[in-house]
């Protein structure tokens, strides 16, 4: 994962910065390349592990059509209504598809942990509820860029 910035260094979230504020959030912008290359955006829900940013996406969806076929994505998550309250990160790469599709519960050790933390945060509840509509991509980010506009002080 390379986090690089070559303007606004200043603003640039700190490793814990960024691992909090992705804790806090819950909604993503995913972009995705469709089939006549035009960008697709779509908000999800997801969970940041660390080190990695999970998706459960449906996937009788346009987005999971357009990752199965060009997994590359670039994912953006912000927050703030004022210029000085900005803050936000995009994540790029390409996701992998983890578990089975769609997702019914069959036993997954990578899952377990990813599924109950998930749980609690978007449904408070202890354990995943599978629909069998939906399934999990990972994103290991190749590159991330932040940026929290409070740092400038009213600068």
């Amino acid at each position: 994962m390379t986090v690089t910035q070559r303007r606004g260094r200043k603003i640039m979230m700190t490793a814990g910065e960024l691992d909090a504020f992705l804790a806090d959030q819950r909604t993503c912008r995913v972009a995705t390349v469709s089939l006549d290359g035009a960008p697709h955006v779509s908000a999800l829900w997801f969970l940041w592990d660390g080190t990695a940013l999970w998706l459960y996406s449906v996937v009788r969806s346009k987005r999971w059509a357009d990752l199965r076929r060009d997994p590359r994505v670039a994912i953006v998550i912000d927050t703030g209504e004022e210029y000085d309250a900005l803050r936000g990160v995009e994540l790029s790469g390409a996701v992998e598809f983890v578990g089975e599709a769609p997702r019914t519960g069959e036993l997954c050790a990578e899952l377990d942990a990813v599924e109950t933390l998930f749980a609690r945060k978007n449904f408070g509840l202890d354990a995943m509820p599978h629909d069998g509509r939906h399934a999990w991509v990972r994103l290991t980010p190749e590159k991330i860029v932040s940026w929290d506009f409070r740092k400038l002080g009213g600068a």
